[in-house]
């Protein structure tokens, strides 16, 4: 949707345009077609037929500032509210084959583009019975002549007998079964039946490592539009490529596209399909393909994850499904992933990444692993691994909200040791240690949240009690088994990213959990449906609690182990977590702002050591990934709700305290009373005293060692 006011440059908008299969041009006169000018954007939108209207052909001019939409209007100058661009197809399914399929009947089908079919691949089509004779004979001849097999002499229900039912190989026994096969099908089915199978099938180039099959898929691949919109030209184009296609691409081989193209065209006229003025116009056309500068995406984890989705299971034939995928941060997921997996150099690491929107729980990007060819699971949905320290955020959710009308147990200026612990289980001690084996003693819970420290999230999780915590993780959206142990204070439960990624949406949502969705609405083609009803958000934890804790992640970006993801100071409204389980088997990152949720996975599946923290393996992808949108994450501050307060508090620094002043954010009734840290005097005290106590014993070691030092340099006694 476009609207003014919207985070977008006219150069990603652009980008957008070429990705949709829109050509830059001057003059902006037909549909598909744009101009960039500065920063203006004229567009001549294309017809579309959405789930609940058909929008028509229209022109639009679009102005930017700022890297933001600024005005949207018509050709006639009539400003408009909001536009739905007419969106990016990311795969069809054929459910017999289980192919990427655009079906279209010979009545959705220019009426001209079977008669250059028939011209060129079968001028007798409607009057045999499945064989050409003649066809053959001539065929026979010119390979006899040549030396080898240049001529098939096929007719059309043939090579739809070779297409579907088998080998492409040329031998004599497989040409037998290719003659009988299409006088079975001549005796079964009409001529009109077996000229939409054969629209439907044939063959007509690759797009990657997907062959493109059927006038449906070839027109939307090579032009952009759908099959009923092809012009005499293009029409022509297709049915010379029938032969050789991978030979004659337009976007390959333009020079031997035209050729053929002309040829069928004469063949056309000559047989009387067309006027001969018809053909000449035709064939002085450009080309018209549609731009490729950027890789097609490849979000086959989406569009399964998407059909699991459908509330009425696999639609029939026909029907169209509108998704929530966004195009743009898909093709950035996809890159991110694959650039930094080619880094590491690690054989055989997995990587997974989510992208919502937390206000709606739409599903904008997802890569469920390295190559989908190589491996259908989803690594993003299915796959359940030990979130480490990307859970904290849940702790921290627990331990400063109320809960059963009792105050909170903790706030973000609350002291907690960090020093050596050791707990009795029924399966032994555990004893927690932090990333470095060191310990800092007393910290605050925001510098324990920053720095990503174990043993004081131990102990927050001992004072919260694991059942809590597990609470608070369904109420997040969270239905994973959950060990309710002291471990679990540390990640130490299994989760899936999609759980986690939804459950941090909370956080940027400001404590509304909303369904995950992929599907839109989908209705058969041609008609309109209301958009599928959606349930909307629910308000499961306290705005003010969950700002508490957003504002502690905003410190891990800025000062903590999340601090790579903003070094440069470009997103004001980040946060962020890093998490690494044990062994190092399992690397997490999550951030977010106001408007997206992105969570990475790096891993092994069969969860061997990466020797690699959250901080190394996942957080670059996401880093990545915000380089890439740039102007669309971050420009605005977290709103700060009701009932936040502000106090003054005093940060620890190492075995000291630093000065008074440092502002805090509290929930409203939590804060320290006045200005001069007094609330903190008593555990002040306290440290100043050990500290004085320890410093004596020091300086009395020091004093007797340097007395004992000056007797021995001057001898014995006398």
């Amino acid at each position: 949707e476009l609207y003014a006011g919207q985070n977008l440059s006219s150069a990603r908008f652009a980008q957008e345009l070429v990705r949709l299969g829109y050509i830059p041009q001057t003059p902006v006169d037909r549909p598909g077609t744009f101009r960039r000018k500065g920063d203006t954007v004229d567009v001549f939108v294309r017809e579309f037929r959405f789930s609940d209207q058909t929008q028509p052909a229209q022109k639009l001019r679009i102005g930017f500032e700022d890297e933001a939409i600024s005005t949207l209007a018509r050709d006639d100058g009539a400003d408009v509210p909001v536009f739905r661009l007419d969106p990016l197809l990311i795969g069809s399914i054929f459910p017999i084959h289980g192919e990427d399929r655009i079906i279209v009947a010979p009545a959705e089908v220019p009426p001209l583009l079977p008669q250059a079919l028939k011209a060129v691949e079968d001028r007798k089509f409607e009057t045999h019975h499945g064989v050409n004779p003649l066809a053959i004979l001539r065929a026979l001849f010119v390979n006899v002549r040549a030396g080898q097999v240049e001529q098939g002499g096929s007719t059309l229900t043939q090579q739809l007998s070779k297409n579907l039912f088998l080998h492409a190989g040329r031998t004599p026994l497989r040409k037998i079964r290719e003659v009988a096969m299409a006088v079975v099908l001549e005796a079964r089915y009409g001529k009109d039946t077996i000229l939409e199978a054969y629209l439907n099938e044939i063959y007509l180039g690759q797009d990657g490592h997907h062959a493109i099959r059927g006038i449906g898929a070839a027109a939307r691949f090579y032009f952009g539009k759908s099959a009923d919109a092809l012009s005499l030209s293009e029409s022509a184009l297709l049915a010379g490529m029938i032969s050789a296609p991978n030979r004659t691409a337009p976007t390959r081989h333009p020079v031997v596209a035209v050729e053929r193209r002309n040829l069928v065209l004469r063949l056309m006229a000559q047989q009387e399909r067309i006027s001969r003025s018809s053909a000449l116009r035709a064939g002085r056309a450009r080309l018209g393909t549609r731009a490729h500068p950027t890789p097609a995406l490849d979000s086959r984890y989406f569009r399964d994850f998407a059909v699991t989705s459908l509330t009425r299971g696999l639609p029939a034939r026909g029907v169209a499904v509108y998704t929530t995928l966004d195009a743009t941060l898909q093709h950035a997921a996809e890159r991110a992933v694959r650039n930094h997996l080619d880094r590491l150099q690690l054989r055989g690491a997995e990587a997974a990444l989510l992208a919502i929107d937390p206000r709606t729980g739409e599903v904008l990007a997802m890569v469920g692993g390295r190559d989908y060819g190589a491996s259908q699971f989803n690594r993003s949905t299915d796959a359940r691994r030990q979130p480490g320290s990307a859970f904290k955020p849940i702790v921290a959710l627990a331990a400063l909200e109320q809960w059963k009308g009792k105050a909170p147990a903790f706030t973000l200026a609350s002291v907690i040791e960090d020093s050596p612990l050791r707990v009795k289980t029924p399966k032994g001690p555990w004893e927690p240690a932090n990333y470095d084996g060191g310990f800092r003693g007393p910290v605050t819970f925001r510098q324990a949240m920053e720095q990503s420290l174990n043993v004081p999230f131990a102990r927050i999780g001992l004072a919260v009690g694991p059942q809590r915590i597990v609470a608070t993780a369904r109420k997040l959206g969270i239905q994973s088994p959950l060990a309710a142990v002291p471990s679990l204070a540390l990640g130490s439960s299994e989760v899936t990213l999609l759980e986690l990624v939804r459950a941090y949406g909370v956080l940027a949502s400001g404590g509304h959990l909303a369904d995950t969705r992929a599907i839109v609405g989908q209705a058969r083609y041609g008609e309109t449906v209301p958009e599928q009803a959606r349930a909307e958000p629910v308000q499961v934890i306290d705005p003010a609690v969950t700002y508490l804790v957003t504002s502690s992640l905003e410190g891990v970006v800025q000062r903590g182990t999340g601090r790579a993801l903003n070094e440069s100071g470009r997103w004001e409204g980040v946060a962020g977590k890093t998490g690494t389980s044990n062994d190092w088997r399992d690397a997490w990152f999550v951030a977010y702002s106001a408007n997206l949720v992105v969570g990475v996975w790096v891993g092994f599946d069969d969860g061997r050591s990466l020797k690699l923290t959250g901080a190394g393996a996942a957080l670059p992808i996401v880093a990545s990934f915000f380089r890439q949108l740039n102007e669309a994450v971050g420009r605005e501050p977290f709103e700060v709700p009701q009932g936040i307060s502000q106090g003054y508090v005093q940060l620890a620094r190492g075995d000291s305290w630093g000065e008074c002043g440092t502002r805090e954010v509290f929930l409203e009734g939590t804060e320290p009373d006045g200005e001069d840290c007094g609330w903190q005097a008593a555990h002040q005290w306290e440290s100043l005293r050990d500290w004085g106590r320890d410093m004596e014993r020091r300086a009395r070691r020091y004093l007797e060692e340097v007395i004992a030092e000056r007797l021995d340099r001057r001898g014995p006694r006398r």
